[in-house]
C-alpha cells in the first residue's frame, strides 16, 4: 500500500469552488448520477459562501514527500440540522468522495474523523448520513466506524415540479 505521511484537511474557501464542483461531478459519475448533477460554480459559490452559506466543506490534500505540492484529493459537504428530541443541532453529512487513486489510504477515514470533531465542538447531538443501499463497500466502511443503519426510516423527497406543486398549493 501507498502511504502519503503528510494529509491535511481544511475548510474549502471560495477560490476552491472548481474543485468543489470537480469532485461533485465525481462522485454522481462513481454513483451513476452523473445525469442528475445541475450545480453549477456560480451556484456553489452563492449557497457555500455567500452572505448566508447553507452548507460547509472541507477538502482533504495529500503531499508525498515535504518537497512536492499538495494535492487535493477529497471532499466533505455538510450542513447542521436540528434535532427536535434532543434539542440540540446535528452534522448531516450530504456528499464524501476520495479520488480513486487515493483510496485504501485512510482519507475517507480522516474525513469523517474531522466531521466528528466538528461536530463535538457545535455541541451536535448527532453526526449522520445517507449511502445507497448498493453501496456495500461504504456501507462496510461506515459500520466498522461505529455508524448504525437506521432502516426503519424511509426518506421522503419533493423536487422539481413536485416541489413547486406543493409550494403554491
Amino acid at each position: 500500500m501507498t502511504t502519503y505521511p503528510l494529509v491535511e484537511i481544511k475548510p474549502a474557501a471560495v477560490q476552491d469552488v472548481p474543485l468543489i464542483l470537480n469532485f461533485i461531478r465525481q462522485l454522481a459519475q462513481y454513483e451513476k448520477l452523473a445525469h442528475e448533477v445541475v450545480a453549477t460554480e456560480a451556484l456553489l459559490e452563492q449557497h457555500l459562501f455567500g452572505p448566508q452559506p447553507k452548507a460547509e466543506v472541507i477538502l482533504a490534500y495529500c503531499q508525498r514527500t515535504q518537497d512536492d505540492d499538495k494535492v487535493p484529493v477529497g471532499f466533505a459537504l455538510f450542513f447542521h440540522n436540528f434535532s427536535t428530541f434532543l434539542g440540540r443541532p446535528g452534522l448531516y453529512l450530504e456528499d464524501l468522495f476520495v479520488n480513486p487513486d487515493y483510496r485504501g489510504l485512510g482519507l475517507g477515514k480522516k474525513l469523517l474523523i474531522q466531521l466528528a470533531v466538528i461536530a463535538k465542538e457545535r455541541d451536535c447531538g448527532r453526526y449522520e448520513w445517507v449511502v445507497l443501499d448498493w453501496n456495500t463497500p461504504s456501507r462496510k466502511f461506515y459500520e466498522s466506524l461505529g455508524a448504525e443503519t437506521h432502516a426503519e426510516w424511509i426518506i421522503h423527497r419533493v423536487e422539481g415540479q413536485s416541489l413547486d406543486n406543493l409550494a403554491s398549493m
